[in-house]
């Protein structure tokens, strides 16, 4: 049988150059260094995508590649290995790249439901655009708004001739003799009342007037509604029945549907990342999964921070219960982070403490306060070494890559006491980092930033809803090595603030050395917190530390 067009050989020349270095574990997809047999299966990727004009021209606006070694030998033969190559979501508008694996589920098609029923709700989108944009309807409401406005002048003017004849009314009973008010008082009495029965017959007309123009707008609006609640029905309704068609599979031979792997509706995109259709392809044909990477080919989106050819670990909202499923059978590499984080808890040092407070130097690789992963955190670290202290309280973080000094509040007087001093921005702060590339001078970045849904903790740049973020910088050397020591003092305090500052075009557009997720990764990030001043939460005098970083910022 021949091989499907998606099952690419490797040449002979790499085969055997990594011959003897076949990994024994998969790949752990969430951080890695991609495998060299990984590296070559990118570059003939990218080899055939540019050779492809299509395909071309969307990659250079961005895209996200997969690929997978795969041993396709039956069992207890010599490996034979191959690669498939998925991309994410569609690419030029399908799934049909038959050199790429296919889609989990293709929703395009022909005579598919997804097809006929989204044929549906896209007639119902213009059927509200149409009446959104009704030309009857905005004579309608002109019309009733200018009825309102004439008819509240006409009431405004009857309240003050009612007002007016009340004063006149008034000021007769107090100045006529009492036979001239008896032979008053009726009439007095009658006038009142009709002008009173004239407003009314006047608020009657008003209303009547607006009644039709109103009763017809409102029928026009109900229509609207209706329109909107059974196209959000509609879009319910097809996403669910989307989402069922993926049936996933592992390596245990189970199958799921994608719906019970999450436990609300699965986000949007979910199932099209490259790691979930590379492996699905392999399951189905009985191909055992030996390594995989997923790279970035173009320029980086408007929000993200993306770089061209850099290598990136699988999204976590949309793949982590998908590929916590898929991954079930293969034995995968342990998790680096917590292999290596586990042994940093010992190496946080205190730097200053009393009953109050707690001012710790924070190693790279520990979290701040406890996450999902079993990740030793300095919360609980000074719990441990405080064990009579009524906290630690945090009352700001570091980033878990990043290194240097935090205050741990040990009481609840001092927890307040240092909060106030956060939310007032009067905590100064300054950071060490060694970034990529030459950076000249010294001045401030203004860059909104706003979390990724997506893909969490990794934040975007955000004009529209995005917080405001403020970094002054200062260059402090060139220790060689095409790196800039750089002084940072963040005015603001948003997550990943320095990292995405540092990395983005519109920033530095120089990576923090070691980032990641916005940069390239190597054995640490190196962002160091070497700075930090405050008053003291119980006396306010000032106390001031300063750490130099643990890494050379000098040359060699």
């Amino acid at each position: 049988m021949p091989s499907p067009p998606y099952l690419h050989p490797f040449p002979q020349d790499v085969l055997r150059e990594y011959a003897q270095d076949i990994p024994h574990n998969f790949t752990f997809p969430y951080h890695y260094t991609p495998h060299p047999l990984c590296v070559e299966a990118a570059k003939m990727v990218r080899s055939y995508v540019e050779a492809q004009h299509k395909a071309a021209e969307e990659a250079k606006n961005g895209k996200m590649f997969g690929v997978l070694v795969v041993d396709v030998s039956e069992s207890g033969h010599a490996p034979d290995l191959h690669f498939l190559a998925a991309y994410s979501a569609q690419l030029a508008g399908g799934y049909d790249w038959p050199w790429f694996v296919p889609p989990i589920f293709d929703i395009l098609a022909p005579g598919s439901h997804f097809v006929g029923e989204e044929r549906r709700i896209s007639l119902l989108s213009q059927r509200i655009l149409a009446l959104e944009s009704s030309p009857t309807a905005r004579q309608l409401q002109h019309t009733l708004d200018q009825l309102c406005q004439e008819g509240e002048r006409q009431l405004r003017e009857a309240r003050e001739k009612m007002a007016e004849g009340k004063r006149i009314r008034d000021e007769i009973r107090r100045n006529a003799t009492p036979e001239q008010l008896e032979h008053a008082t009726p009439i007095l009495i009658r006038e009142s009342q009709q002008q009173k029965a004239d407003y009314k017959r006047l608020q009657r007309s008003l209303m009547s007037m607006r009644e039709t123009p109103a009763r017809q707008l409102e029928t026009h609006r109900r229509q609207l509604t209706a329109l909107r609640n059974e196209r959000q029905e509609r879009s319910i309704a097809l996403q669910r029945w989307v989402f069922g068609q993926y049936i996933l599979r592992n390596a245990l031979g189970h199958s799921v549907a994608l719906p019970q792997l999450f436990a609300t509706l699965p986000p949007s995109g979910a199932g099209e990342c490259c790691a979930p259709k590379l492996l699905q392809c392999a399951y189905r044909h009985g191909w055992r999964p030996i390594c995989m990477a997923e790279f970035w080919m173009g320029r980086s989106p408007a929000e993200e921070l993306r770089t061209d050819g850099h290598y990136y670990p699988a999204c976590r909202n949309k793949c982590r219960p998908i590929l916590g499923f898929m991954l079930q059978g293969l034995d995968v590499e342990p998790n680096p982070v917590l292999e290596r984080n586990r042994e940093m808890a010992c190496q946080m040092t205190i730097v200053y403490s009393d009953s109050d407070i707690a001012v710790v130097n924070k190693p790279s690789g520990m979290l701040s306060v406890p996450g999902n992963d079993e990740v030793p955190c300095v919360r609980e670290e000074v719990r441990r070494r405080f064990p009579h202290a009524k906290g630690p309280m945090i009352v700001h973080r570091l980033d878990m890559d990043t290194s240097g000094l935090m205050v741990v509040a040990l009481s609840i007087r001092a927890y307040h006491a240092l909060q106030r001093q956060f939310e007032a921005h009067t905590v100064r702060k300054r950071y060490e980092a060694l970034v990529a590339g030459e950076v000249r001078g010294e001045g401030d970045i203004h860059l909104p930033l706003a979390p990724n849904p997506d893909d969490r903790p990794r934040q975007t740049v955000n004009f529209t809803c995005g917080r405001e973020a403020l970094t002054h910088y200062r260059v402090a050397g060139y220790p060689g090595n095409g790196v800039t020591h750089l002084h940072l003092w963040p005015r603001t305090g948003r997550t990943h603030q320095l990292r995405v500052h540092c990395a983005h075009p519109d920033g530095l557009d120089s990576p923090i050395v070691g980032d990641a997720l916005y940069g390239t990764p190597s054995d640490r990030l190196m962002l160091h917190a070497a700075e930090l001043e405050f008053l003291h939460p119980s006396d306010g005098h000032r106390m001031h530390f300063v750490v130099p970083p643990p890494f050379p910022t000098d040359k060699a």
